[in-house]
């Protein structure tokens, strides 16, 4: 077996998989472990699992999931005065064993049980990923007509909210049509997750171009709190804009018409020259260690730019 590169070994050892025995463990998420603590509330551990195409690869990115904690935390502050979040406000350490606080230290959340509503919302301020596709094809993206001689590169003059359905992990999201999000939630909680969904992005956006960044698309996830009302108040729940939820762009690159993604585009673009994109073959690859390290080096960045002090 050939021994890790130098840059690798500096990550540090990952967590694939966490074992808390003090917790019933509820789920284990492409990313995440979900622990049950109470009958209120819920431990959400961050693994250093990576996945593209729907599949969780056999190697992880040490350190990712801390990353993808750091982020979380953030954004869930800068954006509470526009929607409730999910956060309990104790920290996770306080609800598992001492021998178990080094698996959750820096990288869980210690939240507060939730309905989960049945559906990803979904904002777009490019056409880009799937919605590239079906605009090169029709014209429209998940069903809403755009202006035509849109490029990848082209901002949307108004960011759109296009749902999906939560799929099973190993399955796709399927992308849903506004009145099919109707039907499955009502009227007046679909015009409010479409109005939550898209001051959520335009704020994060618009705090993200100072720090040298564009989000162009974003997927949130929300549940019910039924704690203050019967019929439940909208709250922000799972995780927000991290690389594993986000595009994330640099500005500097996109204003000469070019795209450099902070995110797992080192993994995508691996896996597309060695024709396996899906499946269990994809699942079963090794990982060449440049595309590790470089998978970590791009949410760093992402992390840095984003979370950290004044420049």
């Amino acid at each position: 077996m050939n021994q890790p590169s130098t840059a690798l070994q500096a990550l540090g050892p990952a967590v694939q998989h966490t074992t808390l025995a003090t917790l019933p463990l509820l789920a284990r998420g492409k990313v995440r472990d979900l622990y049950a603590v109470g009958s209120d509330r819920l431990l959400m551990v961050a693994s250093d699992r990576l996945s593209a195409f729907d599949v969780v690869m056999k190697a992880p990115v040490p350190g990712k999931g801390r990353l993808l904690t750091q982020m979380a935390l953030f954004w869930f502050d800068k954006l509470s005065g526009i929607v409730p979040h999910h956060l309990s406000g104790q920290a996770p350490e306080s609800v598992v064993a001492p021998d178990e606080v080094t698996q959750v230290e820096g990288r869980a959340m210690l939240v507060k049980r939730l309905t989960p509503l049945p559906c990803e919302a979904v904002v777009r301020g490019y056409v880009v990923g799937s919605g590239w596709k079906e605009y090169t094809q029709s014209g429209t993206v998940c069903g809403i007509p755009m202006p035509a001689g849109l490029s990848m590169t082209t901002p949307l003059a108004e960011p759109i909210f296009t749902p999906a359905t939560k799929a099973a992990v190993g399955d796709h999201d399927e992308n849903i049509s506004f009145a099919q999000l109707v039907a499955l939630i009502g009227l007046a909680r679909a015009e409010e997750l479409r109005s939550t969904a898209i001051r959520l992005y335009q704020a994060a956006h618009a705090y993200a171009l100072t720090r040298g960044i564009v989000i162009a698309d974003t997927k949130f996830e929300f549940g019910l709190d039924h704690s203050d009302n019967e019929s439940g108040t909208l709250t922000l729940m799972d995780e927000a804009l991290t690389p594993d939820s986000s595009r994330f762009w640099l500005a500097s690159e996109l204003a000469q018409g070019r795209i450099h993604a902070l995110d797992k585009q080192p993994l995508r673009d691996w896996l597309a020259s060695t024709g396996v994109t899906g499946g269990a073959e994809q699942a079963a690859l090794d990982l060449p260690d440049d595309v590790i390290v470089g998978v970590y080096e791009r949410y760093a960045e992402a992390c840095h730019r984003l979370c950290g002090g004044d420049e």
